[in-house]
């Protein structure tokens, strides 16, 4: 049970919104507000109130039920928000690691039975118990790189009683992880081998029946489709996104990450919450993402693993456009779920700087969740969804030394973890 908690010898405070906001968009994503030598109270799950500690004027410190937490000069961040992932998956494809570095692209591995075809028959033969084991190792450890909520999609399953499975997993794991998990049903992953040739009818048993029955369960809070080439075309794509607008899912999109696919104008047509990958992106796409309340999200994890372009990150924020970073955690093109090591590649990838990718990864995250109401900035009645690092030098330094934890201690729902 969540009580009251007092943050003090707080190096700096990290990410402060005195006025809440949905998303940071263009030059504000340079706009990062700190405070320095400050303090921070949670009480109830929530954040209570925070500021320097000279001006610190309450006495929850007398109070018996007031756990007093020594920040000894590290700085407090509000949680990352990993707003794309496919962390429930069984086993891992290693082999196929290794068709890659020899040089096979992923169309043609996808083409040989591997990638999601892989996954999707790894997870048909896995129990629901065997999944939530698995997955609740995965989260527990991006927990400990300073991660505070993700979604997580369905995709593997491929047909309708393995996708339910994946959901059904994802339900489980909302119930007994202190992660707030939001679920995006993605029947539109892939096709299924026995629909090789016959896609359009893969697209009507989405519809007709796995829609449907999804949105019956309340299972999802998202639909998406892998709008790219080799996979779902936007005619398809609308379809799909019409029929889970229909049944109240709110649309997200895989676009633009082999080809400039139109999946980016179709998310936009469609109010996407978000599109994500966007390697391909071009003066058009901009245009089309300007003025939408769609989030662009970049996966620099996949486009790093993959060895694809870098989507052009710089040039979005430039022209004004908000941009979330993600992680994409999966077992075929990103087998990682660190945030602080997304931070990093964002910074030197995609040459944004340490205050736009922290954003990207905080409340633009969030903003790509639905929940930038509730998380992704330190803000008075928000969720005390924070960490607090070891002693570090300056906000710079931490996407400027990856590979190494920097997350001292975890706070989410205004518990320790």
């Amino acid at each position: 049970m969540a009580g009251k908690i007092l943050i003090t010898n707080i190096k700096k405070l990290v990410g402060i919104e005195t006025n809440s906001v949905a998303m940071k968009a263009g030059a504000a994503m340079s706009e990062l507000e700190t405070i320095d030598d400050a303090f921070l109270l949670i009480e109830d799950g929530k954040i209570k109130s925070f500021g320097a500690i000279a001006d610190y004027t309450g006495h929850d410190a007398e109070d018996n039920d007031c756990k007093i937490v020594n920040a000894r000069g590290g700085m407090v961040f509000p949680s990352f928000c990993d707003s794309h992932t496919h962390l429930v998956y069984a086993g891992s494809r290693e082999l196929e690691y290794v068709d890659k570095i020899k040089g096979l692209s992923y169309e043609e591995i996808a083409e040989r039975g591997g990638g999601i075809l892989n996954s999707s028959k790894l997870l048909h033969d896995a129990s629901e118990d065997e999944l939530v084991e698995q997955a609740l190792v995965r989260l527990n450890e991006i927990i400990s790189y300073g991660t505070g909520a993700v979604e997580i999609k369905s995709g593997y399953g491929l047909n309708t009683e393995d996708e339910l499975k994946m959901l059904r997993v994802i339900r489980k794991l909302q119930a007994i992880s202190p992660l707030t998990i939001k679920a995006t049903f993605l029947g539109a992953h892939a096709v299924p081998e026995e629909y090789k040739g016959k896609q359009d009818d893969y697209v009507d048993m989405i519809i007709n029946e796995m829609i449907p029955v999804v949105a019956a369960g309340y299972m999802a809070d998202f639909i998406d489709v892998f709008c790219d080439r080799g996979f779902f075309t936007p005619e398809q794509t609308e379809r799909i996104l019409m029929a889970g607008i229909k049944h109240g899912m709110k649309p997200k999109i895989h676009a633009n990450e082999l080809d400039f696919s139109g999946g980016i104008q179709v998310g936009v047509k469609y109010d996407a919450l978000s599109v994500d990958h966007l390697e391909y992106t071009g003066d058009e796409e901009i245009e089309a993402l300007l003025g939408s309340e769609t989030m662009p999200t970049l996966l620099p994890g996949a486009a790093f693993f993959l060895n694809m372009v870098h989507a052009p990150a710089r040039k979005m924020i430039d022209a004004g456009l908000p941009v979330a970073l993600a992680s994409d955690f999966n077992p075929g093109s990103s087998p990682s779920g660190n945030m602080q090591l997304i931070l990093s590649m964002g910074c030197i990838m995609f040459r944004i700087t340490p205050a736009e990718a922290i954003n990207a990864c905080t409340i633009n995250g969030a903003y790509a969740m639905d929940l930038s109401d509730e998380l992704g900035s330190i803000t008075v009645g928000k969720t005390a969804n924070v960490f607090i690092t070891h002693p570090i030098p300056s906000i710079e330094f931490m996407p400027y030394s990856y590979g190494n934890n920097k997350v001292a201690t975890v706070i989410l729902n205004g518990n320790i973890i």
